[in-house]
């Protein structure tokens, strides 16, 4: 006579894993760049910037406009770049540790290949100790935080007062481009829904074409 073989017992059901709460800093904590980087390194989703006082900037992401156009953007730049070589693009998840301290992200940004090439290995790897020589903010008006106009023309004057040669805000709402040039204070000028943006001496060769950024 066979005998029939007992089934395995069940297996245990798999435990939700706990949830987490929400990761809070104390209003007063001030950061290195150091420790801001170890930050960085520990939570690769969070979307952070450091300002000189060593207080933390938490980002918030972007609407589906507003990425669009920063792709866009990016796509313009690079093409720019490969056309012309001697300089290094960079989107908005690069963060640079400027001269007064602060580590900030512009939404996109160029640098002299020179400069880039004279950092050490270890520098390009982390935030790279340098203002890019081209900044460029996309405005959402919608948005007061972090990514708000009011907040963006305050990153712009940093940019500005840590050695960027220039600057550029677009406001898609309003069709316009605030201009902030090195070695000045505050907005050099003002264009009205330009169809082209160039860099002018600073960023020779450079223009963006703002219907196709503007049309997303």
């Amino acid at each position: 006579m066979t005998l029939a073989s007992a089934p395995p017992p069940p297996a245990p059901s798999p435990q939700p894993a706990p949830e987490l709460e929400p990761l809070r800093l104390p209003w007063d904590l001030r950061l290195t760049p150091a420790q801001f980087e170890r930050v960085c390194q520990a939570n690769p989703d969070a979307v952070l910037e450091l300002d000189a006082d060593g207080h933390l900037i938490a980002m918030t992401p972007t609407g589906g406009e507003t990425s669009s156009r920063n792709s866009e953007l990016l796509f313009q730049l690079q093409r720019f770049s490969r056309a012309c070589g001697g300089w290094k693009v960079f989107d908005s998840s690069g963060g640079f540790r400027l001269p007064d301290g602060s580590v900030l992200s512009p939404d996109a940004s160029l640098v002299r290949e020179e400069r880039w090439r004279s950092l050490t290995a270890q520098e390009r790897r982390g935030f790279p100790p340098l203002c890019p020589d081209l900044v460029v903010e996309l405005a959402s008006p919608s948005d007061q935080g972090p990514r708000g106009v009011g907040h963006l023309r305050r990153k712009m004057g940093l940019y500005q007062a840590n050695g960027a040669r220039l600057g550029w805000l677009l406001l898609p709402e309003e069709r316009a481009v605030e201009i902030w040039r090195g070695g000045r204070s505050g907005m050099a000028e003002r264009l009205e829904n330009p169809a082209r943006l160039e860099g002018g001496e600073d960023v020779a060769g450079l223009a963006l074409e703002m219907n196709d950024l503007w049309g997303v």
